[in-house]
């Protein structure tokens, strides 16, 4: 009986270790991505726009946004190019009155709302942030494979200068659709920045740099990953249909 016992688990070991590397996605694959770093050089698809709650004081031109020069310590570091000019996006609100007040900054394309889309698999999302000691809170919106916006909470903006802001992704968030017509990847929506009800509302400051994130891109690579968007076209060549030639060849008995 133990000689039995022992050949099974030596076979059932040699299963294991027999699987094809290829049914088996890297879990190391993992990179990180950036998806912009404000430097306003035109090499993005999109640009950078901002909405508002409605009480924004419109009157005096708010809200305001632009580019800076400017960057976080901590990435002047990475400065490989002499002449590089790093910049910083920037935004400033009033509002005419204390509440719930909220603006988002979102990318645009062609004049349009643009999401970005997030590859692979992503396990975090992390961006540089100016905080001007106000109590506001700051979110990421994101939109997942089943065309629901969630809200990730990245902390308020309580505190002065630049803070690295790092937001783990939810595993419930489904990232790539089951379906094989159906949306690819996850994709960035934009910044939601909201006022606490009872901080001031005027000469508010906040700057962006750097937006990047962590993914595993090969977590959705399978075997046969390649025939996935293949296109049939217009073939000349169709099966049959059942009361087609099929029904002619019992007819004639060949």
């Amino acid at each position: 009986m133990k000689k039995g016992v022992t050949v099974f688990i030596t076979l059932a070991l040699l299963a294991a270790f027999c699987v094809p590397v290829v049914a088996q996605p890297s879990n190391r694959a993992v990179e990180t991505i950036v998806v912009d770093k404000f430097d306003n050089t035109g090499d993005t698809e999109w640009t950078w726009n901002i909405q508002t709650s409605a009480f924004i004081d419109s009157d005096n031109g708010y809200p305001k946004m632009d580019y800076f020069d400017g960057q976080p310590n901590s990435l002047k570091i990475l400065n490989t190019d002499p002449n590089a000019q790093p910049k910083v996006l920037g935004v400033k609100t009033s509002y005419k009155r204390k509440g719930e007040n909220w603006f988002e900054v979102y990318p645009e394309k062609d004049g349009k709302p643009y999401e970005i889309p997030l590859q692979g698999t992503v396990t975090q999302i992390d961006f540089w942030v100016w905080g001007a000691n106000y109590l506001y809170f700051i979110d990421l919106l994101v939109r997942d494979a089943d065309g629901r916006v969630y809200t990730l909470p990245a902390g308020n903006l309580a505190f002065n200068g630049w803070r690295n802001l790092i937001i783990t992704v939810p595993t419930y968030l489904r990232q790539h659709s089951r379906l094989r017509s159906g949306p690819k990847t996850m994709t960035f929506v934009g910044f939601r920045v909201r006022t606490d009800p009872d901080e001031y509302v005027d000469d508010f400051n906040i700057f962006f740099d750097q937006l990047k994130y962590t993914t595993n891109t090969l977590s959705s690579v399978f075997d046969g990953y390649e025939l996935m968007n293949i296109e049939f076209g217009d073939s000349s060549s169709k099966g049959s249909s059942g009361s087609g030639s099929s029904s002619k060849v019992t007819q004639d008995g060949k």
